[in-house]
């Protein structure tokens, strides 16, 4: 016997084994659906009797195997039934010769047979036979079932007269020697009439009769048949037949404790009607093996009262005892080498039942000798089968590795050199099936969860194999799926070679086959879901850039309550969960706008040896319609951390979600989702889109400065111009300002501020007049206009307590004196002379700084409606020289006694030649660095006149801000009198 059966189990040595085949030509569909119903007569209540009689039914058996049905009589083929075809009474004597050569096949060993004709209709169909059944066709054939079970009924007398017949004692007869194939040549020429032969004999027949007891149904005479075959047996060293008999020891106890079966199957069998009521139990603790007295033998060994015996074998093997006893079998069968197939069936029963007794690591045991066990010469397809029931029972035990192992071996078996055709579909499908023994499954998202699970090394082999299966079914699509899947999952394992290597395979993959994120569905309906390159390259964190200071929404105040969410007013809350997730969701507290260009900044990381090139990395977003803008980025061999932006344009208003990214990587495009990055960080993903706005781009007249006016920063400011001016000079300062955007600009507001406040300034710094500009409203886009901004400094570079000592020096009286001119600088007492030294000349030219922003506040288009509107400003960067000083103030009287005259000591502090004129008086020339005398004739002043606050003001107001009001306004009389001025001549400019 060459053939195992791997799906032999226990309980099969209680069945009579009935073959099933076609006779003639039978189509293959309508043969097994007749098979599928005469093997649904797995059991049949025998009439007159309370046994059961089980059936096992093959469509094929060899029969090399049929010769073994003494050694083990469930081998042994009783009942054959034959199905054929025949359309008319012509074909029926050919039929009916064709069966008769099937019995002749099994007709050793045959109890009964029967012959299924579908199709034949006439005489002959009419006539009443019973080893012939006749249908008109394969759909009409309601009673198969029914002549089935008689079938099985006239085995069941054949076997029981046989049972009988071995059985009862026949004093004077020799009992004949039972014999396995390879063992007659052995006994020619042996004595026949020694002790050591006839005790053989009588071992043999007692666990023979022992096999058709419990074919029969009688359980508790089989055990007892079995328990004195075993003595008989050992006695005489015959070890073939002593392994047999405690095989059917242990398998009548098995259908003992189990009767539930062995074999995994969804229905179980009923329990035989002739077992004890406890015979359901699955452990019976204290059970012993009988010890069979020897005087209750007859003299040929078989004795035909069985009671006593049977009173004493109600307690079989107990669980433990059935292993021990399948472990002494098997090594007795390990004795033979024509015995190996029965020795590898012997082990898989005992898996079997081990499986469960959940005692796995015993199993095991009984798998890696049945692994060593010696065949022969075994075909590729044989080899496949062994492997791939070896990887079942190991599964069944719960050695997911070990069943993968053997799987994975079964595969490389589809393809050996041996086999002229490989099947590499079946390899690839046993491929698959060992995944989740290696801890691996075909979804990336499985690799996210904590530490890597299995051994990597491993893995990546069996991935490698997968691609190679699949180039070679003709698949690339297949093949770019599981690189991608091992590049993805199994990077951190990989060396910088095979870094090199495998992606080097996938380029010439994804050159014929691009890899996508479709889902893959193979023929037999399992899906591979897609790949995303998470790690290629490595994200670590995304951040949603505001847009830039001049280009932000800025809601209109009193509409800032509708559209606010309310908030909780408690500070922390247990529900919520504070996940990346949610994270992710919150909502950022900033806007973006419609149409206008957003950014995304990712900061990435190339964890490759090597150039990682990135294609069309864009994002991915749901919410609003937007328009992804993709970049291309090349990253240095193992950058280290390196920001990316990305950027696109929100086409609708709306709230926006930042899913994540798209790249395309070695020809492998991938969306990658912020849900699945591991160790990300981001402060939120969700944004308000409002409605479009216009867009203002500003030019000027003046050259632009690198100066910030504090404390803004540049990005608060589109540009800052700077200007240079003496003090008291006047400078116009154009400002063009255009539509660059797609909607109207509807409104325009200008302020101004001044920034810094070191310096006291004096009139109005920067004026404009914006009427002109707002009669081009509203401004189309790529439209123009123009505003003219004066900027006029006028600052105080006097030093007030030495002016107050000078002219108390000169005992003139300056009670009530203004001396906040914006036009005087007083310095300490000196020699009047026409020059200055250095030093004198280094404290004049101090320059003051003087900073103001000017903000352009529009609005236009949706955006206007929903309340919404745009800053843009513009900084100004005036630093002021001094332009005169007065050194000296004094005063004649004139002849007039309403008139004075005022003498000024003026000095140039300036590198230019200026002019100073007054009111009716002549223009005085002065060099630079030259202080000259002026005297100018002017009326006294009636400071009596100023208009003065009413006493409620003065009693809340503060005294120090009255005073320097007052000052103020006597400054301001004095000078429209004096009428001051002065001109660089070279400069053609007055002020």
């Amino acid at each position: 016997m060459s053939v195992p059966d791997y799906m032999q189990c226990a309980e099969d040595h209680q069945t009579v084994l009935v073959v099933v085949q076609p006779v003639g030509i039978v189509p293959e569909d309508q043969f097994f659906k007749i098979y599928k119903r005469i093997a649904g007569v797995s059991q049949v209540s025998i009439r007159d009797s309370q046994r059961l009689l089980y059936i096992r039914y093959r469509h094929h058996y060899l029969p090399e195997n049929n010769e073994w049905g003494d050694f083990q009589t469930h081998r042994k083929v009783v009942g054959l039934i034959a199905i054929t075809t025949c359309a008319s009474s012509k074909e029926w004597p050919q039929t009916a010769e064709r069966f008769h050569g099937q019995k002749e096949v099994y007709s050793s060993t045959l109890y009964d047979s029967r012959l299924l004709v579908f199709g034949l209709q006439g005489d002959i169909a009419e006539q009443q036979r019973t080893d012939v059944a006749f249908y008109p066709s394969y759909e009409d054939c309601s009673d198969v079932e029914k002549r089935v079970e008689d079938f099985v009924e006239s085995i069941f007398i054949v076997l029981e007269s046989k049972r009988l017949d071995r059985a009862t004692d026949k004093s004077g007869d020799k009992i004949p020697l039972l014999c396995v194939p390879f063992e007659k040549k052995d006994f020619v020429g042996l004595d026949t009439d020694s002790r050591h032969y006839k005790k053989r004999c009588q071992g043999r027949m007692r666990k023979h009769v022992g096999d058709l007891c419990l074919q029969a149904g009688m359980l508790q005479d089989a055990l007892v048949h079995y328990h004195m075959a075993v003595e008989l047996l050992r006695g005489v060293n015959d070890f073939l037949w002593l392994g047999a008999a405690l095989e059917g020891l242990c398998s009548a106890s098995v259908i003992f404790h189990y009767p539930g079966g062995t074999a995994g199957k969804t229905v179980g069998r009923k329990p035989s009607i002739s077992q004890p009521a406890d015979a359901g139990k699955r452990h019976r603790p204290g059970a012993q093996e009988v010890l069979i007295d020897p005087g209750a033998l007859t003299a040929n060994g078989i004795s035909a009262d069985t009671s006593t015996e049977i009173g004493r074998a109600k307690n079989c093997l107990s669980p433990e005892d059935i292993i021990e006893k399948y472990k002494e079998a098997i090594s007795y069968y390990g004795k033979y080498k024509n015995a190996g197939v029965i020795e590898l069936e012997a082990c898989v029963k005992a898996v079997r039942v081990l499986a469960i007794q959940k005692r796995a690591r015993e199993a095991s045991e009984f798998l890696q000798n049945a692994v060593y066990i010696n065949l022969g010469q075994l075909s590729e397809e044989e080899k496949i089968q062994r492997y791939s029931i070896l990887s079942e029972l190991y599964e069944l035990i719960g050695f997911h590795r070990k069943s993968a192992f053997f799987k994975r071996v079964a595969a490389m078996q589809c393809v050996a050199p041996t086999i002229p055709e490989p099947g590499w579909r079946a390899c690839y499908k046993l491929l698959l099936e060992t995944l989740p023994g290696y801890s691996l499954s075909l979804d990336p998202k499985d690799f996210n969860k904590g530490t890597h699970r299995g051994w990597a090394a491993v893995q990546m082999r069996l991935l490698h194999e997968l691609v190679y299966a699949s180039r070679r079914m003709g698949n690339p699509g297949l093949s770019v799926r599981h690189l991608s899947f091992l590049l993805q999952t199994m990077l951190d394992f990989l060396s910088d070679q095979e870094k090199k290597e495998v992606t080097q395979s996938l380029e010439n993959y994804t050159s014929k086959c691009p890899g996508g994120m479709e889902v893959i569905t193979l023929p037999d309906g399992l899906k591979l879901p897609p790949v995303p390159f998470t790690k290629l390259p490595i994200v670590r964190s995304v951040k949603l850039l505001n847009l830039p200071v001049s280009l932000r929404p800025h809601k209109v105040k009193g509409l800032l309550g509708q559209n606010m969410s309310t908030a909780s007013p408690f500070i922390y809350s247990p529900i919520i969960m504070h996940n990346r997730g949610e994270e992710r969701c919150k909502k950022i507290d900033f806007q973006w706008v419609q149409g206008d260009v957003c950014e995304v900044q990712l900061m990435v990381y190339n964890p490759m040896p090597y150039e990682l090139r990135v294609e069309n990395m864009g994002l991915l977003t749901s919410g609003v319609e937007f328009e992804s803008l993709p970049a291309a980025l090349s990253l240095p061999a193992e950058s280290g951390l390196y920001p990316v932006t990305l950027v696109g344009v929100p086409r609708t208003a709306g709230n926006i979600t930042v899913n994540g990214y798209h790249t395309s990587v070695f020809g492998v495009t991938s969306d990658c989702l912020l849900e699945g990055l591991p160790g990300l960080k981001t402060s939120g993903c969700l944004v308000e889109v409002i409605p479009s706005l216009p867009r203002l781009q500003l030019s000027t007249s003046l050259p632009r400065s690198a100066h910030t006016p504090q404390p803004m920063t540049k990005e608060e400011l589109s540009s800052t111009v700077s200007v240079q001016l003496f003090n008291g000079e006047t400078q116009q300062l154009t400002i063009t300002l255009e539509n660059i955007g797609s909607e109207d600009i509807e409104t325009l507001e200008l302020t101004s501020k001044i920034v810094s406040t070191k310096e006291k300034v004096f009139g109005e710094f920067l004026s404009w007049e914006l009427e002109e500009a707002l009669s081009h409203l509203p401004l189309k886009p790529g439209q123009s206009v123009t505003l003219t901004v004066g900027i006029k400094v006028k600052l105080d570079f006097s030093g007030q307590e030495n002016l107050l000592q000078d002219l108390n020096d000169d005992g003139i009286s300056v009670t009530g004196l203004p001396i906040s001119s914006p036009l005087r600088q007083v310095l300490k007492p000196r020699a009047e002379t026409k020059t200055v030294s250095e030093s004198g000349k280094a404290e004049y030219s101090h320059v003051k700084t003087l900073e103001a922003v000017l903000n352009f506040k529009y609005s236009g288009g949706a955006g206007k409606v929903e309340g919404y509107y745009r800053d843009l400003s513009l900084g100004v960067h005036v630093d002021v020289e001094p332009s005169v000083f007065f050194t000296r103030v004094s005063t004649l009287p004139a002849t007039s006694t309403r008139q004075c005259h005022l003498l000024l000591d003026i000095f140039n502090p300036t590198e230019h030649e200026l002019t100073v004129s007054a009111k009716n008086n002549q223009d005085l020339v002065l060099h630079a660095s030259e202080c000259q005398r002026m005297a100018i004739q002017v009326d006294k002043f009636d400071f009596e006149s100023l208009p003065q606050p009413d006493q409620e003001t003065a009693r809340f107001t503060n005294p120090k801000q009255l005073e320097e009001e007052r000052q103020h306004a006597q400054g301001c009389q004095i000078n429209s009198k004096l009428g001051i001025c002065w001109s660089i001549i070279s400069f053609h400019s007055a002020i």
